[in-house]
């Protein structure tokens, strides 16, 4: 009996108003549809930058990973540039405005890069209980400022000094006017950093790991805690504002917020080291509204290592302060996260309105995307001898109390 031969195809009928057909001769089918998306979004890169070169086939990403620090060679013609690399981040950011913001947020956040194999340079980390890198994240927003491949036998804030002061400098050769508040966890309250931001005119809001001394000193604001919580059955949150120094490390007293927080019948203290000014922003104001928005950075790594698998680095071997001479993967993957990033900056701060009349048991933090839909900028107001932007005024945020128009605009 002779075989009957398959049809071309089987129709399924429709469902809701689309043909659905199953058909076995491959169809209009091709693998570069990848690189035909990438195409289509390299013309935003290259209408605004002159000087970049096409995009490069899978090949030529390839050979450039695995091709060797330094010059090109007879043997090895494909090269690259670590500095104008790492110049071309803050550049796109730049370009990313029509006109300059009056302030910027800058993010910070170490994170971890599980490996999987015995790539050279992998160590333990405690924290993530895993071998892995500890690369360091540089966000304005939605824009990637920096990334850079670091082994995880390091401080999580090592290296972050000379970032900061090489993105710094680049934006305010641009932007000099623009006022830059430096956000971070407790991994980045270093001495280093914090010196470095005060001696050159960059605020922070920094995470501040808690100790025994710390906890005694807001220990009758815990216990007021506890006792509105008890009294209400929701948790509840006391404030301190206070000047507190290390007995050893720090080289000044700087100012401390400490949220005594009673909550689920325990007490869930945090502090916070800033230099921002109390009369500009209260304790509550700076620690919900401005600090606790550095969450929204979380997303953005997520995104660069679930979406863009800037998480699987190669197996070479990583440098401790330059991701471009160990692996060039996670660069790449930050370039083609900043080939999308074209939208104005979310990153400005909110003004700093003092809510004084706030129910202590409210602790529902601001995303930064919602602090940075504030319609009302923060303009600068009149100096004042107290102040250290004092002789800058351009740099100095505005009080609370402040109306009318920009006095210096």
């Amino acid at each position: 009996m002779p075989t009957e031969c398959s049809p071309g195809s089987f129709d399924f009928g429709t469902a809701e108003g689309r043909r659905i057909v199953a058909a076995f001769d491959g169809g209009m089918v091709t693998s570069d549809a990848g690189v035909l998306v990438l195409a289509a979004l390299s013309g935003k890169l290259e209408a605004r930058r002159r000087d970049c070169a096409p995009l490069a086939g899978k090949s030529t990403l390839n050979r450039l990973e695995h091709a060797p620090t330094g010059a090109a060679t007879r043997y090895h013609k494909i090269g690259h540039d670590r500095r104008a690399i790492e110049r071309l981040f803050v550049d796109l950011f730049l370009e990313a405005h029509t006109a300059p913001p009056r302030q910027i947020v800058i993010d910070l956040d170490a994170t971890d890069d599980p490996l999987h194999g015995h790539q050279e340079g992998r160590f333990f980390h405690g924290y993530y209980d895993c071998y892995c890198y500890l690369p360091l994240y540089v966000f304005c927003g939605r824009h990637l400022l920096a990334a850079k491949l670091r082994r995880s036998n390091i401080d999580a804030s090592a290296g972050s000094v000379e970032e900061i002061e090489r993105i710094v400098g680049q934006i305010r050769q641009t932007w000099p006017r623009v006022r830059i508040v430096l956000r971070a966890d407790s991994g980045f309250a270093r001495e280093r950093l914090m010196a470095w931001c005060e001696d050159h005119r960059v605020d922070y809001v920094f995470g501040l790991a808690r100790n025994e001394r710390l906890e005694k000193r807001i220990a009758q604001a815990l216990d007021e805690a506890r006792q509105a919580s008890q009294a209400t059955g929701k948790p509840a949150r006391v404030f301190r504002d206070f000047l507190w120094s290390t007995r050893d490390s720090w080289s000044r007293r700087r100012r401390v917020i400490g949220k005594a927080e009673w909550t689920r019948g325990e007490a869930n203290p945090r502090f916070v080291v800033t230099s921002l000014k109390p009369d500009r922003w209260p304790a509550r104001t700076l620690y919900e509204e401005l600090y606790c928005a550095r969450g929204d950075m979380e997303n953005r790594i997520k995104e660069c290592q679930l979406d863009l698998y800037a998480d699987r680095t190669t197996p070479r071997p990583c440098a401790l302060t330059s991701c471009a001479s160990g692996s060039r993967r996670l660069p790449m993957c930050s370039c083609a996260r900043c080939v999308g990033s074209a939208s104005p900056i979310p990153g400005s701060l909110p003004p700093p309105a003092a809510r004084s009349a706030r129910s202590s048991s409210k602790s529902a933090p601001r995303s930064a995307s919602r602090c940075a839909a504030s319609k009302s900028p923060w303009p600068p107001p009149a100096p004042t001898p107290t102040s250290s932007l004092s002789s800058m005024p351009e740099y100095a945020p505005r009080p609370p109390n402040a109306a009318g128009p920009n006095p210096s605009r």
